[in-house]
């Protein structure tokens, strides 16, 4: 089971998965995980509004929606959250060769440094797979 999918509850974390996590395996843990004893009305608005509500509506496709999202956390420079969206938009079904592109033309818009640095951590979480 892989922990970063948005699927995954607390209960279905095992012993197992945790030593993985503490030995820095390429896994990310839930928010559900992270945050939950810390703040569990985030995690609540995470799993009911934005991942229940606003990902499932009909108008845009799981895969046109990684696409915008990797771009807002590209052009704003939030790459805490770029692992975690970038193995959703695989999952959603963005090939690797369309992750890298999609920064590429960003570049042009919304800096040098910051398509830089996005294509360096993206590197690092794609090569890892």
């Amino acid at each position: 089971m892989v922990l970063w999918r948005r699927t995954c509850a607390d209960d279905q974390v095992t012993e197992r998965m945790k030593g993985e996590i503490a030995m820095h395996q390429p896994i990310k843990p839930t928010v559900k995980f992270t945050l939950g004893d810390f703040a569990p009305a985030f995690v609540e608005y995470s799993e009911k509004v934005l991942f229940g509500d606003l990902w499932r509506r009909e108008e845009l496709s799981l895969r046109d929606r990684s696409l915008i999202t990797l771009s807002a956390l590209v052009s704003t420079g939030s790459l805490n959250q770029l692992e975690y969206h970038l193995h959703l938009a695989k999952e959603n079904g963005v090939t690797k060769n369309e992750l890298i592109e999609v920064i590429t033309h960003l570049s042009f818009y919304i800096g040098w440094p910051k398509a830089a640095s996005a294509l360096e951590a993206a590197k690092h979480i794609l090569e890892d797979e």
